[in-house]
């Protein structure tokens, strides 16, 4: 089978042989908002001399922008429950059965959704290996999440923008003017953390990322890696405090940029690859006992 993780901004396809491992895989940059609506041409080059019959797909490719709109499953949920949510998309410029993951939805404790895509599908990856008991499971990016799994279902999640949030100061506020683009600066974005636990007004503490370049507290080399610590230890700040272990589900720099702030705040953590969406889709394909 042919399992796709179609993202907003990347690509990735992944060919499996029958009991789910990797064969080969391959990356494009035409996530949705640069494939211009070509769903099934993006795919089609994308895969190109596979001759699988089964593409199941995950993330963006299902929202309301996407290909086709999947219905989000309500949390709680395991692997079952989504995958019976699983839709199939009749495309005649695809020659191949093609089946779309649904995304996750739940409500917080004010009654405000929260929904994820393509998060819940790495999920399904890790629910059969965490074992019985609650997890808190950390999947950092643009918009992180942190999911409680509870006897191998997913009990609810929170969405953090913290990496979007970075973006956008770095990239078009006052406070990004003011930095130069360089390595992480490990003492500095410890710095970062340590001051999100002492102090929660991250309002007030964002100015303190200008003035303490003005101050010269922090060089211009050091204030971005500040921002990050500031933002990731604000965001763990919400982690529930009685789940544990910890799981972190991340690409290397990024999973160790969360590994690091964790250990600043006395978690230990578990880091899983980024590929692990490649075995959820599998899973949920089997679940949905697909022809493979």
């Amino acid at each position: 089978m042919i399992a796709i993780d179609w993202g907003s901004s990347s690509l990735r396809a992944f060919r499996l042989d029958r009991d789910g491992h990797r064969v080969d895989s391959r990356r494009s940059d035409q996530g949705l908002l640069n494939a211009d609506g070509r769903f099934a041409e993006v795919l089609e080059t994308l895969i190109e001399g596979w001759d699988d019959a089964l593409v199941v797909m995950t993330g963006m490719v299902g929202s309301r922008q996407g290909w086709m709109e999947v219905p989000y499953v309500q949390a709680p949920a395991g692997v079952q429950e989504i995958a019976a949510g699983m839709c199939r998309l009749q495309s005649a410029a695809v020659p191949r059965e093609l089946w779309l993951v649904p995304g996750l939805s739940c409500m917080d404790v004010h009654g405000i959704p929260d929904v994820m895509r393509g998060e819940e599908t790495q999920l399904c990856a890790l629910l059969p290996v965490l074992g019985p008991g609650r997890h808190a499971v950390l999947l950092p990016g643009t918009h992180s999440k942190h999911a409680r799994v509870v006897d191998g279902r997913i009990e609810r999640f929170s969405t953090f923008m913290t990496g979007e949030l970075f973006a956008v100061l770095r990239q078009h506020s006052l406070l990004g003017r003011m930095m130069v683009d360089a390595p992480l600066d490990a003492a500095a974005f410890a710095e970062g953390v340590a001051m999100a636990a002492r102090d929660r007004s991250l309002l007030h503490q964002l100015f303190g990322v200008r003035t303490r370049g003005l101050f010269d507290q922090l060089q211009p080399a050091q204030l971005a890696s500040y921002l990050s610590g500031l933002l990731i230890g604000t965001e763990l700040q919400d982690l529930d405090a009685h789940s544990a272990p910890v799981h972190v589900i991340a690409a290397e720099g990024l999973a160790d940029a969360y590994l690091s702030a964790l250990a600043l705040v006395g978690r230990t953590a578990t880091r899983h690859a980024e590929d692990a969406v490649a075995r959820g889709l599998y899973l949920l394909a089997r679940a949905r006992e697909l022809p493979m």
